[in-house]
Order: structure tokens, then C-alpha cells, then sequence
């Protein structure tokens, strides 16, 4: 992506939404969109969104619903709904690149991709996020925070004054960043984990959950504890996008991110 944009202007309408992924956070993004919704009715506004349904590439949920919202069919039915915005929900700790790779299949431009921000999150004014970036409940972006885009936020994240979160990121339910923390293109932070200030989390590492971070992450490592130390290399999936990263830069991705700094 060139950079990330102003996450929260107001919509002139109420526009499609699509949600790729029927799993749990493709489901806590659906709940997200009605309470913002009820929010907006409350407040006497249109919706920002209409959520239209899930796209998932598992045939067996194809006409089920999800909590209510019909599975409508697989991932490709997002090119035969052009007028719809969407969001690309999936992944794990077991398989955190699905994403990215998702993403790149469907080849879709930025501008097809929303952003979804939970009523109750806090997103400061001088912060920015990417599109095709979830915040869920109660996260909080203090000062000058910037995320990339595909990011998932999950509820109760705190993000302090001038970090910065690389595209495709995943930062699970509780993680709390220091101030100047750099999180690189990818990484899975872990639930309940804490990372010292001005650290750099490398690209498609992951984190576990509960870990304090200390030092610096390098990329493609899995790091656990209390302090955080290194356990192994990361899983297949994600050295196939460290790979990848490195073949289009002809260099191993620094910690630091790439697309989304200034």
C-alpha cells in the first residue's frame, strides 16, 4: 500500500460491505459492523455500512448462516459485486500469512478495501489506518499512531504514542505497545502480550501469548516468555512471505516496516 489514510471520515451513504471469512474474526468484524450501526442509528446518522454477508472458500458453508449473516459464496464472487466494499478476515497463529496471500489473489484495488472501527474504539485525531484494517472493541490509538493495511485489531489492544503496525499485522485480544514500538509487515503479536517501547517486532514473526518483549523480534522468529526469548523459526506459511518480501525487495525485510513509514 502508498501509506495509510484517515480511517474514520464520514460516508455520504450507506454503502455494501462484504466480509471475507466466516471464522471468528470474520464473525467478531460482523458484530462490529451492527453495533457501529446501532451507533449510528442512535446518533441519527445513516450507517456507514450494510453488511451484505460472508464470501468463504469452504463449500460446506456456502447458503448457511453465520449469526445470522448468509455465507454467500466463495472469495471470487467479490469481482461480480463491484459496488461492494470488503474486508479480508482470516487467519490464526497457525497459519497468519492466509491473509496476505488471500489478499493477493483477489487483486483488488485499495479503494475496493474498508475499514471497520468498532463504536467503542478510541482512534485519536493525529492516527491513521490502512485499508481493509479492523479495530475492534475497545482498542485505543493514543498519538500519532500509524497501521498499515490489513491489520487486525483485536478488542482491548492498546496502542501508544508513535507506533507504527506493518501491513497484514495481527495483534490479538490485550497486547499493549510502548510508545515508538516498530511492528514489521506480518507480525503476529500474541494475546496478553506487552512489548517494551521503541522494540522492533520483525516481519512474520510471531509472538506468544502473555510474553513480555524486551528486545528487539527478529523477522521470521518465534519468541515466547517473560522476558520474551527465542523459541525456533517461524512456521512454513510465514518464511513463504518472508520469502516472498525478500524476492521483490532482493534483501531481508529490516524489523522496521516498510510500507507504511513516513
Amino acid at each position: 500500500m502508498s501509506g495509510p489514510h484517515g480511517a474514520v471520515a464520514e460516508a455520504a451513504a450507506t454503502e455494501s460491505l462484504l466480509i471475507v471469512g466466516a471464522g471468528g474474526f470474520a464473525r467478531e468484524t460482523a458484530q462490529a459492523v451492527r453495533d457501529a450501526a446501532a451507533a449510528d442509528l442512535a446518533a441519527g446518522r445513516a450507517p456507514r455500512w450494510r453488511l451484505d454477508g460472508h464470501l468463504d472458500d469452504d463449500p460446506a458453508l456456502h447458503g448457511r448462516d453465520v449469526d445470522g449473516v448468509p455465507v454467500l459464496g466463495g472469495s471470487a464472487l467479490v469481482h461480480e459485486r463491484p459496488d461492494a466494499r470488503v474486508v479480508v478476515c482470516v487467519g490464526s497463529p497457525r497459519d497468519y500469512g492466509v491473509r496476505a496471500r488471500l489478499v493477493r489473489r483477489l487483486a483488488l484495488p485499495e479503494s475496493r478495501y474498508a475499514v471497520v472501527v468498532h463504536p467503542t474504539a478510541a482512534l485519536s485525531g493525529s492516527s491513521a489506518i490502512g485499508p481493509g484494517t479492523v479495530l475492534l472493541a475497545h482498542c485505543v490509538l493514543t498519538a500519532a499512531v500509524r497501521v498499515g493495511a490489513h491489520v487486525a485489531v483485536m478488542p482491548h489492544v492498546v496502542l501508544t504514542h508513535d507506533d507504527e503496525v506493518g501491513d497484514f499485522a495481527t495483534l490479538a485480544s490485550g497486547v499493549r505497545l510502548g510508545g515508538g514500538v516498530r511492528l514489521g509487515r506480518g507480525a503476529y503479536v500474541g494475546a496478553g502480550a506487552l512489548v517494551r517501547e521503541y522494540t522492533e517486532v520483525g516481519a512474520w514473526s510471531l509472538t506468544g501469548m502473555g510474553s513480555t518483549v524486551l528486545a528487539d523480534v527478529p523477522a521470521g522468529e518465534v519468541w515466547a516468555g517473560s522476558p520474551a526469548r527465542r523459541l525456533r523459526e517461524a512456521g512454513g506459511p510465514a518464511l513463504e512471505e518472508l520469502r516472498a518480501d525478500e524476492s521483490q525487495t532482493g534483501r531481508r525485510p529490516e524489523t522496521r516496516m516498510g510500507s507504511t513509514a513516513a
